[in-house]
């Protein structure tokens, strides 16, 4: 691994203006942390790493590298890029076993902030603001930090002992967790007020998957995709398995359940090989898997033996748009023990008080504020399902907005 290492970093060429940092949503500035590897000070990268980006452990595991830093890399025109992603795992892993964090001494250490949610954006916005001596409570309704990083991205993919170590940092960093603990319900975003907390982020995620609208989606056998990827030991699956969806999630589940004794895993898509919305990176892993295909088949009904599709057909209108219909009489049974159904996620709707849009989505500027003075928000619960290092990159200047919003309060 770390001869690997040594040799990727050795043909990065340390670009003055740097395209891989441009092409990352976060500006992660591989250049001037590989630069201070091959000067042998590791510290100093993981810590210019951090810094950047709280969770760049995780990015550089599950970013779609392909897109952003690697697939901007200068030397990817004539010959391969320099594995960015790789290099950055080396050294964030290295530095999160490393730095012990310390709370700053300051005013703000009076001053409560209260984020709801401890995803992406949450963690991100939580170590933001306890670095600054604020005296956050992180509030999570399921029994452990990371949402869909925990609870939405499998083993093989995020090992979770990353997460446990994030954990770690933010108690060392003051950081007070509440896990168990819904939003909503029982506590208000009126309690918090109440209860001095000077701002509220909230960045709850997409948790809420979108049904169909099929006949049979309420069978025995039917499985919603977010749901399985929380806790796939307890379902039974059977042989035959088919997943209706093609994006990152529908092939998350796809090789979750081969692991987990499925025979034969199909996910079936209504367009074709060049329309799915999952990453290459991730539909070629699918593949080399065992995941089988088939496309342009769309689902029409789900029975006790499987799922009735429609082979389907793109025309062009005279508008020029593309448009998926079926092919008449092309109805058939596509058998299968249990049937997944994995396209979409939406909030859940248990905070009051907030304007939301027709999807569900909060919201807010550019900035994170919502229609509620001193509540804020960032992530998915915004934007609906992006990457993280898009969470990421949001939650920066949420986090900037919270101090100028408590700043002002003083004022």
């Amino acid at each position: 691994m770390g001869k690997h290492i040594l040799e990727e970093a050795s043909r990065c060429l340390k670009c003055k203006k740097p395209l891989c940092s441009k092409g990352c949503p976060v500006s992660t500035p591989a250049n001037l942390v590989i630069e201070a590897l091959l000067e042998g000070d590791m510290l100093k990268a993981g810590a210019m790493l951090f810094e950047n980006n709280p969770l760049t452990a995780v990015c550089s595991l599950i970013c779609p590298h392909e897109n952003f830093c690697e697939g901007h890399c200068i030397l990817g025109k004539k010959s391969a890029p320099v594995q960015v992603s790789d290099i950055e795992q080396y050294i964030s892993r290295y530095y999160l076993e490393q730095f012990t964090p310390k709370r700053p001494v300051n005013a703000n250490n009076a001053k409560r902030i209260a984020i709801v949610g401890s995803g992406p954006a949450g963690i991100t916005v939580a170590f933001l603001l306890a670095g600054q001596g604020f005296d956050v409570t992180l509030f999570e309704s399921k029994e452990r930090i990371g949402g869909v990083l925990q609870y939405g991205i499998p083993d093989f993919r995020l090992p979770k002992d990353i997460l446990e170590r994030l954990k770690d940092k933010l108690i060392g960093l003051g950081v007070k967790i509440r896990p168990n603990t819904l939003i909503g319900p029982v506590i208000s975003i009126d309690d918090l007020f109440r209860d001095d907390y000077k701002a509220v982020f909230i960045g709850t995620g997409v948790w809420n998957p979108r049904p169909l609208k099929l006949k049979g989606e309420t069978l025995g056998h039917v499985h919603y995709a977010i749901h399985y990827l929380k806790n796939p030991n307890v379902y039974s699956l059977g042989r035959k398995v088919a997943v209706i969806g093609a994006g990152n999630v529908a092939m998350d589940v796809a090789r979750t359940a081969l692991r987990k004794g499925a025979q034969e895993v199909t996910i079936l898509y209504r367009r074709g090989e060049d329309d799915i919305s999952a990453t290459r990176y991730e539909y070629d892993y699918a593949r080399m898997d065992g995941v089988r295909f088939r496309f342009h088949a769309s689902p029409v009904e789900i029975v006790d033996r499987g799922i009735v599709v429609v082979d389907t057909e793109t025309v062009h209108g005279e508008d020029g748009r593309a448009r998926v219909v079926p092919v008449e009489g092309s109805e058939s049974l596509f058998e299968a023990d249990s049937v997944f159904i994995a396209v979409s996620q939406a909030p859940r709707n248990n905070l009051s008080g907030l304007e939301v849009g027709k999807t569900g989505l909060v919201i807010t500027d550019e900035e994170g504020r919502t229609t509620r003075p001193g509540v804020f928000a960032s992530g998915d619960v915004v934007t609906g399902a992006k990457t993280v290092a898009e969470a990421v990159s949001f939650s920066k200047r949420s986090a900037r907005a919270i101090v100028d919003y408590v700043d002002g309060l003083d004022g």
